[in-house]
């Protein structure tokens, strides 16, 4: 399509294949719609298109992504605000019948897909924002550099827990998923769930509280803000996925044929033959039942 609608904080760049969204930067731009920049949406992350009446004098143009299609949105979890919701464009209403025509066409090129949008994605399809990312949480600092996440205690913020334990770094292969709970939440966090606590169980059981958790750190006031630690997160879980699937699978043993006693058939054959001779099973079904019966040797 390769056409243009500019809203409320945003313009989206309608391409034959995809969605172009550029963020504005500004004083009223919410701070994590400036911290993504822009980001490019395949018609195949997406499941469909909504147009609704907004407030005070606008429509909201909304693309609904696909369930696993975009780590942001997964490690989010719906915890976003309607105003933090990068797939919500609001356009003016004197562009109304301009913002419909542009859903009208990004619901028919979503027809023309040959998937179901509404099955989750198998892999993330929207780029996951770009390391090197860090943030400040209330008991320490966060750095991914894209292959490990390493935790650095402070020691006026951090448990005696995690100030025992020392400082973090856990390479992605190590871990599973990403556990976010917002900032402006109480109680929020960012928890690395770890592979060997949860998939292998060989290892020990992360404590339930995040504050005790040296794969977590905790949020606070001015600490861990959704603009930075949501991206943070969702880089994470994109890293962690891309591991996951250079990772060899665990060969499975194989499972021998189970092989009846040959004394076993020939019983059963015998006891067969004499339902056969009383006349209490045809000839075909005697033929066909002793034939099964001999496979299992």
């Amino acid at each position: 399509m390769g056409d243009v609608l500019a809203g409320i904080h945003a313009t989206w760049e309608f391409d034959s294949d995809s969605v172009l969204i550029r963020f504005e930067r500004g004083i009223r731009t919410p701070k994590l719609f400036q911290a993504l920049g822009e980001r490019r949406i395949p018609h195949e992350a997406l499941s469909s298109v909504t147009l609704t009446p907004g407030k005070r004098g606008t429509v909201v143009l909304r693309a609904v992504p696909r369930a696993g299609a975009d780590p942001l949105v997964e490690a989010a979890a719906g915890q976003l605000r309607e105003s933090g919701d990068p797939y919500r464009l609001v356009v003016p209403a004197e562009r109304d019948t301009l913002a419909e025509y542009y859903a009208d066409q990004l619901r028919a090129a979503l027809a023309r897909g040959v998937r179901d949008g509404q099955e989750p994605a198998e892999r993330y399809l929207v780029a996951a924002p770009a390391p090197p990312l860090h943030f400040k949480a209330y008991d320490g600092k966060a750095v991914f550099d894209g292959d490990r996440v390493s935790f650095r205690w402070f020691r006026t913020g951090a448990s005696s827990t995690k100030w025992k334990a020392g400082d973090q770094n856990l390479p992605v292969e190590e871990l599973h998923g990403v556990e976010w709970r917002s900032p402006e939440l109480i109680d929020g966090y960012l928890r690395l769930l770890r592979r060997d606590a949860a998939v292998t169980g060989t290892g020990p059981a992360q404590p339930a509280q995040a504050d005790h958790d040296p794969a977590a750190v905790v949020f606070g006031p001015g600490y861990g803000p959704v603009h930075e630690s949501l991206p943070f997160a969702a880089a994470v879980l994109a890293a962690v996925q891309e591991a996951a699937s250079k990772r060899a699978p665990v060969p499975v043993p194989a499972v021998a044929s189970l092989r009846r006693d040959p004394a076993d058939v020939a019983d059963r054959i015998r006891h067969l033959g004499e339902l056969h001779q009383a006349g209490l099973v045809t000839d075909d079904e005697f033929s066909a039942k002793k034939a099964e019966l001999l496979a299992e040797l």
